[in-house]
């Protein structure tokens, strides 16, 4: 089985499989920060560049996590798929696969960009940013919304379940039970609501900014489903560095305000919009406690700022905000006052 991260195989198998010319001297480099994939840039004598990703068995967290590879199929059948849907640029292009080896390559994003979790955590927070993230998700749920025979090639949830269900919310609530309750009643929620395609990643760290625009990328877990699931997972990391950082906590709680007034005037659909506003304050309370309880919390928060967010969570847990809105108010109140 090919190592893609060993750059000269790599190189071998590209020219042995006719990606590129049996001549030609690419030059290879190991990407970092992934926990689920080999992933390495590849730039082409052409000036054409590609991200060449290979999915991991054992994902790389201190918990034991394991995960299908055939996920990398679905991020290539996801990346055809939002090319059609969201406006060009918006993510990467699909370049090819090779399933023996769980490989996909896509276009690399020009330089110069930046990744937009770096921005963030340095203090760079700008509502453009946050109105494009919200706009961009509307877009995808209302794109494919109850069009499920449509996009039956990515109805199956199984990566859902494997990569976000177990080690965030069932885990979470082996670790702490006083969240079995609500997290349990999420759960079955969630996997009856199927009204859209759902990210499953969307968070900045899989976000570059290039010319002041977002591209998104990751969509390994990408399925049809319940699209407040993505609202709550994004909110959780705009509350989650607003925590982290109190000297931008203004600056981060306007910019969760406008993302999730921006999500809601943009999907417009207002017979559904209350429901997904009160789900998705719902998963960014699961959310926010499986990012200090899960098996992948966040590597910024501190060991005193991980208990601060699960107590104010498991709190707000037993009467959850109406709606997203009461959701960024309660817990920066919340993080604010708990010593």
């Amino acid at each position: 089985m090919l190592d893609i991260e060993s750059l000269d195989a790599l190189i071998e198998y590209l020219r042995a499989s006719g990606r590129i010319k049996p001549t030609e001297q690419p030059r290879a480099s190991i990407m970092q920060g992934g926990v689920s994939n080999r992933t390495v840039l590849l730039e082409r004598e052409s000036g054409e560049a590609w991200v060449i990703k290979q999915a991991l068995e054992k994902l790389r967290v201190k918990a034991d996590w394991f995960a299908d590879v055939k996920r990398i199929e679905r991020e290539a059948t996801a990346l055809k798929t939002l090319g059609r849907m969201l406006p060009g640029g918006s993510t990467p292009v699909f370049v090819f696969e090779d399933r023996d080896i769980h490989l996909l390559a896509m276009t690399a994003i020009p330089q110069p960009h930046e990744n937009w979790k770096t921005m963030l955590l340095s203090g760079n927070v700008q509502l453009t940013h946050a109105g494009q993230f919200a706009t961009l998700l509307a877009q995808l749920h209302r794109a494919s919304w109850m069009k499920l025979d449509e996009l039956n090639d990515l109805e199956d949830r199984s990566f859902f379940e494997s990569l976000r269900i177990e080690p965030y919310y069932l885990y979470s609530a082996q670790h702490q039970p006083d969240a079995v309750t609500f997290i349990n009643f999420l759960i079955a929620a969630t996997r009856t609501r199927r009204f859209s395609l759902v990210h499953g990643d969307y968070s900045p760290k899989n976000v570059l900014v290039h010319l002041d625009k977002l591209v998104l990328l990751d969509f390994e877990v990408m399925h049809f489903g319940d699209p407040a699931f993505d609202l709550g997972f994004s909110l959780a990391h705009f509350l989650s560095k607003a925590h982290h950082l109190p000297a931008h906590r203004h600056a981060f709680a306007d910019a969760a305000m406008h993302f999730a007034k921006t999500y809601l005037r943009s999907l417009g659909m207002q017979s559904d919009a209350a429901e997904i506003d009160r789900f998705g304050a719902q998963h960014a309370l699961a959310c926010l406690l499986a990012r200090v309880a899960g098996r992948s919390p966040l590597e910024y928060l501190t060991a005193d700022e991980q208990r601060r967010q699960c107590h104010v969570v498991l709190d707000l847990m037993k009467a959850t905000p109406a709606s997203m809105v009461e959701l960024i108010d309660t817990f920066l109140d919340g993080v604010t006052r708990c010593p």
